[in-house]
C-alpha cells in the first residue's frame, strides 16, 4: 500500500527518539577505504554509505583525561542536534536543582475542621512532578522501558511499566484520611500557578502531571473474527473508551487507530490485529491535566474512606485557591523520587516531555512563572562551566524545534564538566547504554558481534520529515554523543552528528541511526585498543 505524506510525517516522528531502539547494528554497504582524520575504513565505510551522497559529517572525540583530540570533523560547526539537545537542557536542570533534589507537592486544609469534616475544600499545590509516583519502584527508582509509552502512537513495541499512575495520589489521599479528615465539606482543587507554559514546549509542560498527562490504552488479540480485549489505564471519570478492534487471522494485518472528542474524554479504538500479534499500545492525551488530576485525587480521596461534597467530574474550581496558604494546614504531601532519577528517565528513554519540563522548572528556580525565563538559567550554567553559550541555539528542552542547533565541541565540554563533579558516574548511567538499556538496548539483536556493547554510554537523537520532491525520508539529523570506555579507567567523550541524509522509507532512516550506533561503537574499540597498545 502507497504511504500517504502525513503516514511518513508520522513515522518520522516516531523515530526522533527511538531510531536506535529496534534494528540490529549490522552495516552493509560501500566498503572504500577512503581515511578520514585517522578513522578506520570500516567507520568510513559507514559514512561512504548512498544515505550519505549530499549529507555533513561531524564528530569530535576527546580524551577526557588528557584532552588530546583523536578525532575532530568540524567540531566547531552547527548541526541540528535532535534529542541530543536533551545533554544541554537536562545538565542544567540538574545544574540548577540539583541531582538530590525532590519534589513536595503539599495539599493544604482550606477552611475550619468539624472534627472528621472539613468546612472548606482541598487544594493540591502542583509543583512540577514529573510522574507523582506513576513509575516509582519499590527501591525508589524511577521504572522506565526501552521505548516508552509515550510513543506508543508511532513506534512499534512501545510498552508499560508495572506500577500504578495513580499510586502518588493514592498515597495523598491516605495522609488526608490520616489527618483524621473523613468528609470534605466543599471542593477539591488544583493549584496550578508553578508556571506557565508558551507554545514553543511541545509537548507543554503542565505544573500537575499524572501518567505523562496520557491515558494508556492495550488491545490484546484473542480469536480471529473476534473483538480484541481492551484494558486501559488510569481509569478516571468521566473518561471512556470504546474498542472496535477486532482479531483477524495469524500474518494478518494489526493496525489500530485512536481517536478522540474535543475535550479528550470519549476515546475510540479501530482497526485490526492479527491473532499471533504482540498486545498493542496507543495513547490518547488528556486535554485538561488539572481537571483529571482533580477527579483522580477525589476518586482516590474515596478509596481512602473520604467523601468529598462536590461533584467528582467538572472543571478544576481554580476561584477556590487562595492567594496565600497562610493560616491553613497542610494534610498531606507526596515527596518524589530525586531529580536524578527523572533526569535518567528523559535521558533513557528520550522522554520529551520531561525535558521540556525542565525548562520551566529552571524558570521556577529563577523566582518566575513564565517558562521562558529558565532560558537565562541555561544560559548562565553554561557560563559557570565555561561553555560559550553561543554554541548552542535551543527554543526547547527536548530538540525538536527548527532553530535548535548546537556544535560537537559544545557536546563534549557538556559532557566534560560532568567528569569535574561529584555526579559524574551518576550522570554517565543517566545515559543510554549500547546493547543494554533505553534507546540503545536492542541495537546488539540478532548480530554475531557488537562493538562497544556496553561500553558506550550516549544519547541519541534523530529529526526527520517527508521530503515531497522525490518521495522519500529526509533526515535532517542523526545524532548520538556520549562517553566511550577507552580502558584503564579512562574514558573518552565523543559527539558524532549527520545533517542531510536520505532515506528510501522507515526502515532506512532506522538504519542511519544505527549507522551512528555502529560508529560509536566501533569508535570504543579503537579508543580501548589505542590504549592498550
Amino acid at each position: 500500500m502507497r504511504s500517504t505524506p502525513r503516514q511518513w510525517r508520522t513515522w518520522a516522528t516516531a523515530v526522533t527518539t527511538a531510531v536506535a531502539t529496534v534494528v540490529s547494528a549490522g552495516v552493509a554497504g560501500a566498503t572504500t577505504t577512503q581515511d578520514r582524520d585517522g578513522l578506520s575504513p570500516d567507520i568510513t565505510a559507514i559514512m561512504a554509505k548512498p544515505a550519505y551522497r549530499y549529507a555533513q559529517w561531524g564528530l569530535l572525540e576527546i580524551d577526557d583525561e588528557t584532552g588530546e583530540v583523536i578525532h575532530s570533523q568540524f567540531p566547531d560547526q552547527f548541526f541540528i542536534p535532535g534529542s541530543t539537545a536533551k545533554l544541554v537542557s537536562v545538565s542544567a536542570t540538574w545544574h540548577a536543582l540539583g541531582g538530590d533534589h525532590r519534589f513536595t507537592t503539599p495539599v493544604q486544609a482550606v477552611g475550619d475542621r468539624d472534627g472528621s469534616a472539613l468546612d472548606g475544600s482541598l487544594v493540591v499545590v502542583a509543583q512540577g512532578d514529573l510522574t507523582m509516583g506513576g513509575r516509582t519502584a519499590p527501591d525508589g527508582s524511577v521504572a522506565y522501558t526501552p521505548i516508552d509509552h509515550t510513543y506508543a502512537n508511532d513506534v512499534p513495541g512501545a510498552t508499560l511499566t508495572p506500577e500504578n499512575p495513580l499510586a502518588g495520589l493514592d498515597e495523598i489521599a491516605g495522609q488526608v484520611r490520616d489527618s483524621g479528615i473523613t468528609e470534605v465539606r466543599g471542593d477539591v482543587a488544583v493549584d496550578s500557578r508553578l508556571f506557565t507554559s508558551f507554545p514553543e514546549l511541545d509537548p507543554s509542560p503542565t505544573p500537575l502531571i499524572i501518567n505523562d498527562n496520557v491515558i494508556d490504552l492495550l488491545s490484546t488479540a484473542t480469536t480471529p473474527g473476534q473483538p480484541a480485549q481492551l484494558s486501559w489505564r488510569p481509569q478516571v471519570a468521566p473518561y471512556q473508551v470504546e474498542s472496535n478492534v477486532r482479531t483477524v487471522a495469524a500474518g494478518g494485518p494489526t493496525e489500530i487507530a485512536v481517536s478522540a472528542s474535543p475535550d479528550g474524554t470519549r476515546i475510540s479504538l479501530s482497526g485490526t490485529i492479527a491473532a499471533d500479534a504482540q498486545p498493542v499500545l496507543r495513547i490518547s492525551a488528556v486535554q485538561d491535566p488539572a481537571a483529571f488530576g482533580r477527579t483522580a485525587l477525589i476518586e482516590a480521596l474515596a478509596r481512602a474512606g473520604v467523601t468529598v461534597t462536590a461533584p467528582p467530574t467538572g472543571p478544576n474550581p481554580d476561584h477556590l485557591v487562595p492567594a496565600s496558604y497562610d493560616g491553613t494546614q497542610r494534610v498531606a504531601a507526596y515527596v518524589s523520587p530525586v531529580y536524578a532519577q527523572y533526569a535518567k528517565l528523559i535521558l533513557k528513554v528520550s522522554h520529551n516531555l520531561g525535558a521540556n519540563l525542565g525548562i520551566c522548572l529552571m524558570a521556577v528556580t529563577a523566582g518566575s512563572h513564565q517558562c521562558a525565563d529558565g532560558f537565562p538559567v541555561l544560559t548562565d550554567f553554561l557560563r559557570q562551566a565555561g561553555i560559550d553559550p553561543a554554541q548552542v541555539q535551543l527554543l526547547d528542552g527536548r530538540g525538536g524545534n527548527p532553530v535548535d542547533r548546537v556544535t560537537p565541541r559544545v557536546e563534549n565540554q557538556i559532557l566534560h564538566y560532568w567528569q569535574g563533579t561529584a555526579e559524574a558516574t551518576r550522570f554517565r548511567d543517566a545515559q543510554p547504554i549500547l546493547g543494554v538499556d533505553g534507546l540503545l538496548a536492542f541495537v546488539c539483536e540478532g548480530c554475531p558481534t557488537c562493538p562497544g556493547k556496553g561500553k558506550v554510554w550516549a544519547k541519541t537523537g534523530t529529526v526527520a520529515g517527508f521530503d515531497a520532491v522525490n518521495q522519500r525520508l529526509a533526515v535532517g539529523a542523526d545524532t548520538i554523543g556520549g562517553y566511550l570506555d577507552a580502558g584503564h579507567g579512562r574514558l573518552h567523550t565523543f559527539y558524532l552528528a549527520v545533517n542531510g541524509a536520505s532515506a528510501p522509507d522507515i526502515e532506512g532512516v532506522i538504519q542511519i541511526g544505527n549507522d551512528l550506533a555502529r560508529i560509536a561503537g566501533l569508535l570504543q574499540e579503537q579508543a580501548e585498543a589505542r590504549n592498550h597498545s
